[in-house]
């Protein structure tokens, strides 16, 4: 699940925070309340996810409890996955 933290923080330095490595903020860090990510982030977020992870993310899982850190968001595609190949 560490592998997915690293990947999302590193889209989100590289995309939100711009590389500039002022912003830190910790795995359980609210992305929404630190400003990291507006409503528009998050959908470009999502779309990440899709493609990096190979999930599909349903409107009604576009919820902080899934997508608002990067705890929460390892949580999410480790249960997509997780579905995914009990399916």
């Amino acid at each position: 699940m560490s592998d997915v933290k690293e990947q999302v923080r590193r889209y989100i330095d590289d995309n939100f925070i711009m590389g500039s490595g002022s912003e830190q903020f910790s795995d359980a860090d609210s992305l929404l309340d630190l400003h990291i990510v507006d409503s528009t982030g998050i959908l470009e977020l999502i779309l990440f996810l899709e493609e990096c992870f190979g999930i599909q993310v349903q409107d009604a899982e576009m919820v902080p409890e899934n997508l608002d850190s990067l705890e929460a968001i390892a949580a999410y595609v480790g249960r997509k996955r997780h579905a995914q190949l009990a399916a």
